[in-house]
């Protein structure tokens, strides 16, 4: 797992690259959540374009992000999933608390 971020006009993007699961779970939780704390942006974006594989593992990672930052009012929003990944997500209802954006 490759995570990547920036900052650009108050969003914080983040860009997956690999497998998230069981193997990568507790690396993602902890660079994301390095990446969280910082105050410098209002939402987040996380772009899946690259993450060729997520298990239910990998939903807990994202679903525990989403909670640590509801509780600031800060977004998080989904972008170009990978086919893989858009069936979990229309699957497990992910949509309805990180929605897709274009």
């Amino acid at each position: 797992m490759q995570i990547k971020s920036r900052v650009h006009n108050n969003t914080l993007y983040v860009l997956l690259c690999g497998e998230l699961d069981e193997h990568t779970a507790s690396y993602t939780k902890s660079t994301l959540d390095e990446l969280f704390v910082k105050p410098n942006f209002q939402k987040i974006v996380i772009d899946l374009s690259e993450l060729s594989f997520m298990d239910s593992t990998g939903i807990g990672v994202l679903i525990g992000r989403y909670k640590k930052m509801k509780g600031k009012n800060i977004p998080i929003f989904i972008c170009n999933p990978s086919q893989h990944a858009e069936k979990i997500f229309k699957m497990t209802g992910l949509y309805e608390i990180m929605p897709k954006i274009v």
